[in-house]
């Protein structure tokens, strides 16, 4: 696993050119902040604005088209968001899955168009509250892991990260016990190096979002094979995302 936890911010569907003094905030702050990795990951119209107001954190973007170009009125396609300054892409949000009805093969296609553009790919996986209370949590979300991924993904340490969000726990206030958290990247890091071997599958991140905040983000993060977080509305102002990097950055202080 990566050294440095990760923790990056999804602004989702909010922000104007005034939030930018907020990306400008997190992006000082992260300056001084250098054991912890930090992006944002911004709405479409803000991911150049962002990527020219950072020198220190990553940029990124919420989604992408599976297509290179065509008669797609609404969509970007990856090359265009990585054109904007984008290097990583969030795909596969239940968010996405839910409200726009996407399936393990079109995130496994619009993974494989943000591959071939030079970005990263930032892949969420997670249960139902009702899949988790049948017991089925860990195989439904390994299942769909291997099932979203891109069938060929070369260096996957510089090419993935994975985020774990239970869908009940997604900005209701309401989070999984530390055990039970770490028992599911437990999971999937078992499933990644299935997939790519001990090495490589020792290096991908995993990610824990879900209603992860200042005040949990700490004991969140100290759970087994949690290498960082994918926060939501958290991010959206300098205090209070910074208040998860810099718990983060304690952590990193800690002995072994």
């Amino acid at each position: 696993m990566a050294d440095r936890p990760y923790i990056v911010g999804n602004w989702k569907m909010n922000g104007t050119r005034a939030m930018l003094s907020q990306a400008r905030s997190i992006d000082r702050a992260a300056q001084n902040l250098m054991k912890v990795e930090v992006a944002l990951a911004p709405p479409y119209t803000l991911i150049h604005p962002v990527h020219r107001e950072a020198e220190q954190i990553g940029v990124g973007a919420q989604d992408c088209h599976p297509g290179e170009d065509g008669p797609h009125t609404g969509d970007i396609s990856a090359s265009m968001v990585a054109d904007a300054g984008a290097k990583f892409v969030i795909l596969g949000h239940s968010e996405r899955r839910q409200d726009h009805g996407e399936t393990n093969t079109l995130i496994r296609e619009k993974g494989a168009s943000a591959l071939e553009a030079g970005m990263r790919i930032l892949l969420c996986v997670g249960e139902s509250e009702e899949t988790r209370d049948e017991g089925k949590a860990e195989s439904f979300v390994t299942r769909q892991l291997k099932a979203s991924l891109p069938e060929t993904l070369d260096n996957p340490e510089e090419s993935l990260t994975v985020a774990y969000e239970p869908i009940w726990a997604i900005g209701t206030g309401r989070t999984p016990t530390v055990e039970d958290i770490g028992a599911m990247h437990c999971a999937i890091r078992a499933t990644l190096v299935e997939l790519y071997g001990e090495e490589q599958g020792q290096a991908v991140r995993i990610l824990y979002g879900g209603s992860v905040n200042a005040d949990n983000a700490r004991d969140l993060l100290a759970a087994d094979e949690v290498g960082g977080a994918l926060v939501g509305g958290a991010s959206l102002t300098a205090e209070s995302f910074l208040g998860i990097v810099i718990a983060a950055a304690e952590l990193q202080d800690q002995p072994a």
